[in-house]
């Protein structure tokens, strides 16, 4: 986790003193366009320099980032005399900052940092989300297309945890419903894949169910009522708790499979995740019953007297409603061509199980069974 963590309205706002707190003096932001245009950056950057704190701008983060905005990004950092990174926007941002902080202090390509290399250490990052969703604020991970050839590159370490995170759901307001949709259910991928996870532990459960039931509860809201500030605060927080417990209990075959979709179709990480969601967990779920069981109760679905069977049955139903409910398409829907989808069967399958997520899952799954699985999902 972090070493400082800021949770609730305004906690953006903090930036000053959170820089001070942490002795750090010469910060680059790294951002994306849209954020920059519509003014984020510029209200962010007020009261540092009113401080009299010098701050960069990087603004051309890329959705998914690769190994070519890494490139450009740290053509800045080391073009300026930057001692941090203060990244903001979602998932997208996060990881590029986490990726030029590696690069900046080790050298080399991002290549070299893939799984299953660990990253020791980085330059600070403070992290200052503006999506619910990605949890990107609080883990060890950060994911990166190689341009080289579009493989989906996951990222692990200590070293990619943000120094600092201010989790500021009032940044969360204006996000469209799609994005809202898309960044929620990456959340409860990562509450239910966390508490399913072959490294489930006490610490991460109770973290993971508390995301769960607050997704749940306000995912609908915060979708259809986009000023709903109580449903985008339950949302930005399951987020930040979803991401504690998949940095310490890790993710299992929902986003093993999830980013060579994203890589190879440029899906949307949240989007390709929600398309998986309730096929991989229909296929999970008898292999740890009591524990998919207890995900049901958690988020509402079934109730404390519902046998583990029923319970199991809710779950997977509740799922399918949904993501119908938030629309998310099928692949097909979403308009991926059949030959390509089918044609890539193999290559999306060995890059799902070289990402060592699969290994986590209650079910272990060989090359055979995913391909099957994404047979499955093609027309939902």
């Amino acid at each position: 986790m972090p070493k400082i963590l800021r949770i609730g309205a305004g906690a953006s706002q903090t930036l000053v003193a959170t820089l001070r707190e942490l002795a750090l003096t010469r910060p680059l932001l790294v951002t994306d366009p849209f954020l920059v245009q519509q003014g984020f950056s510029e209200r962010l950057l007020a009261p540092l320099l009113a401080a009299g704190i010098p701050c960069g701008v990087f603004g051309d983060c890329v959705p998914d980032p690769t190994t070519d905005s890494i490139a450009a990004c740290l053509q800045v950092l080391r073009a300026g005399d930057y001692d941090c990174l203060v990244a903001l926007g979602g998932g997208s941002s996060l990881d590029t900052a986490k990726g030029v902080a590696v690069l900046a202090l080790h050298g080399g390509e991002m290549r070299d940092y893939k799984v299953p290399a660990s990253v020791a250490s980085g330059l600070p990052v403070i992290a200052i989300p503006t999506t619910a969703g990605t949890g990107a604020e609080v883990t060890r991970a950060a994911v990166i297309t190689d341009t080289a050839n579009q493989e989906k590159m996951l990222c692990m370490g200590l070293g990619l945890v943000p120094l600092a995170a201010l989790v500021d759901f009032e940044l969360t307001l204006s996000m469209p419903h799609r994005l809202t949709a898309d960044t929620g259910l990456d959340s409860l991928c990562h509450a239910i894949e966390a508490y399913v996870s072959r490294k489930a532990n006490p610490f991460t459960d109770s973290i993971a169910l508390a995301a769960m039931q607050g997704i749940s509860e306000h995912i609908r809201s915060a979708c259809a009522e986009p000023d709903n500030r109580t449903a985008r605060e339950a949302m930005m927080l399951a987020a930040t708790q979803g991401g504690i417990a998949f940095a310490n209990a890790s993710v299992t075959l929902i986003h093993g499979m999830s980013r060579p979709v994203g890589a190879l179709f440029h899906v949307p990480h949240g989007l390709s995740n929600a398309m998986l969601l309730a096929e991989v967990t229909a296929w999970s779920v008898g292999h740890a019953p009591e524990r998919y069981a207890r995900c049901a109760r958690a988020m509402g679905l079934a109730a404390e007297d519902d046998s583990e069977a029923l319970a199991l049955e809710k779950l997977v139903a509740g799922l399918r409603q949904l993501t119908a409910d938030l629309q998310v398409p099928n692949p097909r829907a979403w308009g991926i061509a059949e030959q390509d989808w089918f044609g890539a069967l193999g290559t999306m399958a060995a890059q799902a199980l070289a990402s060592g997520s699969p290994g986590n899952n209650p079910r272990l799954a060989e090359a055979a069974d995913i391909e099957a699985l994404y047979r499955r999902v093609w027309a939902g």
